[in-house]
């Protein structure tokens, strides 16, 4: 068991400011992983004081951005050398899968850091943009202040260094308020800051509840949010956000459409929607979890889908074996278990799963992978994030029909195409109202830009466009 007694403050473990504590228990079997301190609006007041304090007075603001990317390249080769730690560690936390927490920690993540390396190393922080006779025109690419950095459990390492490492290459100062389910990751993330060598003030992590999470979002110093969650949540910060013409990025919910063409290798797309519709227990916003398939070759479609979901073993996440572990909470199982009961009401089809308990599972938070036939794309299973393994299979006519079902939708994050024809999918990929799309299940890389479109959010990360997200630009003319 892991146990914390102090939180991080301005680059300081200091004792928090309650007793308040929280208790992280494994979704798999209730056992206790560890304790931590619940951050209280008190401590925020003291991490905003310090990120404040560091940014106004500097020194990180005004280094040469060599000396910010050396700091950040030296936090980069620690964190790899923690990477199986703290894998296991969220695998324990929240239920994913030891696969998936162990491709994040050790692949994703050192890949997404590297591409903001690479962004910040090409980027020209203040250039030239014109000449007359009068002068010139100068333009500056400036750190936006202090930034809080507010994530979910769901991926929550991932989601912590896509905020924080571009805002520190940057310049800025970082509060990263961790959800309350993954509190210990986050503190053992601060260890690994604390052992880089950042300047005092630039580094706060407080794992805490709404409460203060809202607290730190309408904090008149925060001069940014960046917040991964729900859409409500995302509307919420918004609101608070816009009262005081705070800067504010936000990555929400998602209901991805996977559009299976006639011509399409249907043992590839099976392949690849196993991963890209139930990777991360399917609690993850950019899951393809709509599947669009021709009605000539719907029942082959959902055939070979049914074999593939059937075949999903589920169980202790810590287990390399497991695909689909179990829900973070006994409220989303019960959320899960709702929306498939819904699916029934509604007249889909029940192909594979259903909402009762896996046998020999009840100690946990487990659902059954669930797939739906016969779906149409009024139906609320069909339209709503569900945030758990359950896919829908809706038929279409003709690509005209699986492009306007694919873009009925209040989201707009992910999706994809498949054919074997790829610049056909390219060519019907540009049609769809997402941020982030395949062809055939390529992988984008992390010099590109991740985000979506309508409700599923604002501004982008990745690369040198996420690198923006946490820039000013200033015009001096000389």
């Amino acid at each position: 068991m892991i146990r914390f007694s102090e939180l991080y403050v301005g680059g300081r473990w200091v004792a928090p400011a309650t007793d308040a504590v929280l208790e992280v228990r494994s979704p798999h079997d209730g056992a206790l992983v560890g304790i931590a301190p619940h951050a209280a609006p008190a401590d925020v007041d003291a991490a905003v004081v310090a990120a404040r304090a560091a940014f106004d007075e500097g020194p990180w603001p005004w280094l040469d951005p060599r000396e910010r990317r050396a700091v950040l390249e030296r936090f980069t080769r620690l964190y790899a050398a923690h990477a199986e730690e703290l894998a296991a560690l969220v695998t324990a936390e929240n239920g994913t899968p030891s696969w998936f927490t162990r491709w994040t920690s050790a692949t994703g993540v050192l890949a997404q850091t590297e591409a903001y390396l690479r962004a910040a190393a090409a980027l020209d922080w203040e250039e030239q943009v014109a000449v007359s006779e009068g002068g010139r025109t100068l333009v500056r690419r400036e750190p936006v202040g202090v930034v809080a950095a507010v994530i979910p459990w769901n991926a929550p390492q991932q989601s912590a260094l896509v905020k924080m490492v571009p805002a520190l290459l940057v310049g800025c100062t970082v509060i990263l308020k961790a959800s309350p389910e993954t509190g210990l990751d986050a503190l053992v993330l601060a260890r690994i800051f604390d052992e880089a060598g950042f300047p005092e003030g630039v580094i706060s992590v407080l794992p805490a509840g709404r409460e203060t999470s809202e607290y730190l979002v309408a904090h008149s110093d925060v001069d940014k949010v960046a917040f991964t969650g729900s859409t409500a949540a995302g509307r919420r910060i918004a609101a608070i956000a816009g009262e005081q013409l705070k800067r504010v990025s936000l990555e929400l919910g998602g209901k991805s459409a996977a559009i299976v063409l006639g011509d399409a290798d249907l043992p590839a797309v099976v392949a690849g929607l196993k991963g890209l519709s139930f990777g991360n227990n399917a609690e993850n916003c950019v899951a393809h979890t709509r599947v669009l398939a021709p009605r000539s070759r719907y029942e082959e479609v959902v055939g070979a889908l049914a074999h593939m979901v059937a075949g999903l073993r589920v169980g202790d996440p810590a287990d390399p074996e497991t695909f689909i572990g179990p829900m973070v909470r006994a409220d989303q199982q019960r959320r899960v278990r709702s929306y498939i009961e819904l699916g029934i009401a509604e007249g889909a089809r029940l192909v594979v799963g259903g909402p009762e308990v896996p046998a020999g599972l009840e100690s946990g938070h487990y659902v059954r992978p669930t797939l739906f036939a016969d779906v149409d794309s009024s139906m609320r299973i069909a339209r709503e994030e569900i945030f758990g393994p359950v896919l829908v299979v809706i038929p279409f006519d003709d690509e005209e029909d699986a492009v306007r079902i694919a873009n009925d939708s209040e989201y707009g994050l992910g999706g994809g195409v498949w054919t074997k024809d790829s610049e056909h999918g390219l060519a019907l990929a540009r049609r769809i109202r997402a941020g982030w799309l395949s062809v055939n299940g390529a992988t984008p890389t992390y010099d590109g830009a991740f985000g979506g479109f309508k409700n599923s959010g604002l501004g982008r990360e990745f690369g040198a466009t996420g690198l923006a997200q946490y820039v000013e630009y200033k015009t001096i003319a000389v």
